[in-house]
């Protein structure tokens, strides 16, 4: 793992120091599934809500926002997994999100890759700060419906879905600003659908906690509660991560994941491993 840890240590090195000044553009990410978050979990904040393919004082203008895309990729080392995605968001009325990915996962002995297609839809419930009280935070509820083709395990399931409410606040009167999130999700995926869908369901926890310690850069870490069924238990996830916000549409992310022990004979785990990602906000 020490390979791991200078690379993301060199991230955070060039991150820190190659900050351009522009205007930030910011979170939410389009993460693994789509979905306006961080890499694994959503936020309540809509993806790219403040934009508009038009006039932002017409209807059209107040309706549709812009697009934003953001792709990964994971390097899954101790398991010989390789995992890549490309998805989308947009915003309407800056409100309602809807998203898609698409997400292809080679691991070493399979002949064929996995492949898994993510399509979302999240409502921001009440606006942060709503009313001049600056102690509300952003609220959202979502969904998203997925779909895995050659899933390893026979019977199972290939096609399930997510239901999240999650809450996000970005605190200013701190030294640095600070955002927090966190949520609660029903899920029947198996290490998020890679491994198929289960007949049962299970509620879990996801929490994000991210500071700017400096201009357009922000650190935090993210952590996502394993679902446990009555034959397949989810190991737990946590990445360390840092976000380059290079100008208002290009941000870089560089993390280190830890998605449980892959040796594990009580939870499924994928291992340590490199996360990279190029996101773009039209």
């Amino acid at each position: 793992m020490k390979k791991v840890e200078h690379v993301v240590g060199i991230l955070f090195v060039a991150a820190l120091f190659l900050t351009s000044g522009n205007a930030q553009a910011g979170v939410p990410l389009t993460n693994l599934e789509g979905v306006g978050g961080i890499a694994f979990n959503p936020v309540a904040y809509p993806a790219n809500p403040g934009s508009s393919l038009g006039d932002p004082n017409s209807d059209f203008g107040r309706l549709f926002g812009k697009p934003q895309v953001g792709a990964w990729y994971v390097n899954l080392g101790e398991v010989s997994t390789n995992w890549t995605s490309i998805g989308v968001a947009e915003t309407f009325a800056k409100r309602l999100e809807v998203s898609y990915a698409h997400e292809t996962i080679s691991v070493k002995g399979l002949t064929d890759d996995i492949a898994k297609d993510d399509v979302g839809a999240k409502l921001l419930l009440i606006e942060e700060n709503t009313g001049s009280n600056n102690w509300i935070p952003a609220v959202a509820a979502g969904i998203v419906g997925k779909h895995t083709s050659n899933v390893p395990f026979v019977n199972t399931d290939s096609s399930g879905y997510d239901v999240y409410l999650v809450a996000t606040k970005l605190i200013t009167s701190l030294p640095k600003p600070v955002m927090v999130s966190g949520g609660v999700v029903s899920t029947d995926s198996q290490t998020t659908g890679v491994f198929g869908y289960n007949n049962d369901r299970d509620i879990t926890w996801f929490g994000n906690v991210d500071v700017l310690p400096v201009k357009d850069v922000a650190v935090g870490v993210e952590y996502k509660q394993g679902a446990e069924f009555d034959n397949f238990k989810n190991a737990d996830y946590w990445d360390a991560h840092v976000a380059w916000f290079v100008n208002k549409n290009l941000t870089l992310v560089g993390a280190y994941v830890n998605a449980g022990n892959e040796n594990s004979t009580s939870k499924v785990g994928l291992g340590e491993g490199v996360v990279l990602s190029v996101q773009y906000a039209f």
